[in-house]
């Protein structure tokens, strides 16, 4: 296995890189930067020591991603707070949320996270990051060669009353026929049962190559569809419901169970790789979302991280 590196995310302060230490400093710094070329040579940011508050962080957001998208088909629990805007996922503070890449199991899926601190925890919390390149080249082989045909993606989306997101939550919208249309030519199949949940299957790749560095990355929400993935939670919700009927589940490309210890496997290889970034007020970190996965610590006390996300 391969678990050496010394990649990490680029710090920028004002210090550092001769600005005002204030978000009118920060506004003016981007606008000096070609932040496409730093983004794709560093792979992630982080802003620190320009006293960006909840007053200021509109104009930053618009900085950094003037074109924001909709969670649409975001599968974690979050509120929308501003234009595009939402709470990181709203997961139990004691839990860990391993590694993944925003919407890898969709047929499109964000190129820039951007994550903004608005209150940090009293302890813990920290969002690691890891080099996608560097995990997919760290899994052993066997699990990389049993994922080459790709993952099988299952949703099952209640209509407002059941386990997990409904559909309704998880496409901002109460219109069967726009769910239809965002569904239309992306690859997957669904169909609309007599309860009215919405069953979506979808067959995606498990690496993908970054259009720009061309680099291979391990891409997929494998580990987190999969009941092993989930804990102790996961294991309660499949006590009380059949496979086919979970919120979530995946197997490989031809259908086949995914192993237990290959989840394990995967989790613990993205969370050892991993370099923490810890919050402190005003914080930003604004990453690649190929080539850099994300996930969160556990913490105590109030935290409250906001994140946006451009095409």
């Amino acid at each position: 296995m391969v678990t050496d590196t010394t990649w990490r995310p680029r710090e920028v302060t004002p210090q550092g890189a001769g600005a005002e230490a204030s978000p009118a400093g920060l506004l003016d710094l981007l606008g000096r930067l070609d932040l496409a070329e730093l983004l794709t040579a560093e792979k992630a940011l982080v802003f620190r020591g320009f006293g960006v508050t909840p007053g200021t962080h509109g104009s930053v957001v618009d900085a950094l991603l003037p074109r924001r998208l909709a969670y649409v088909h975001g599968n974690s629990p979050r509120t929308k707070v501003g234009d595009n805007v939402y709470t990181s996922t709203e997961y139990p503070a004691e839990f860990v949320i391993s590694m993944h890449n925003e919407l890898s199991y969709a047929s499109s899926w964000p190129t820039r996270l951007l994550f903004y601190c608005e209150q940090a925890p009293h302890t813990g919390g920290a969002t690691p990051v890891v080099d996608g390149a560097l995990w997919l080249r760290s899994l052993d082989a066997e699990v990389r060669e049993a994922f080459t045909a790709g993952v099988r993606y299952v949703q099952n989306l209640h209509d407002g009353y059941g386990f997990g997101k409904s559909w309704q939550d998880t496409f901002e919208t109460d219109d069967r026929s726009a769910v239809d249309a965002h569904l239309a030519g992306t690859g997957a199949e669904w169909t609309w049962t007599r309860d009215g949940t919405l069953r979506i299957t979808h067959l995606r790749p498990a690496t993908v190559r970054h259009p720009v560095t061309g680099a291979e990355v391990w891409f997929n929400q494998a580990d987190q569809f999969h009941f092993a993935g989930l804990g102790e939670h996961g294991a309660q919700v499949r006590e009380v419901l059949p496979e086919e009927e979970l919120p979530q589940s995946v197997t490989f490309a031809d259908g086949r169970a995914v192993p237990a210890e290959y989840i394990a496997h995967i989790q613990e290889t993205g969370l050892k790789l991993a370099v923490d970034v810890d919050w402190a007020a005003g914080d930003l970190l604004l990453i690649d979302n190929v080539l850099v996965a994300h996930g969160r610590r556990p913490f105590t006390g109030r935290r409250r991280v906001l994140v946006a996300m451009s095409g």
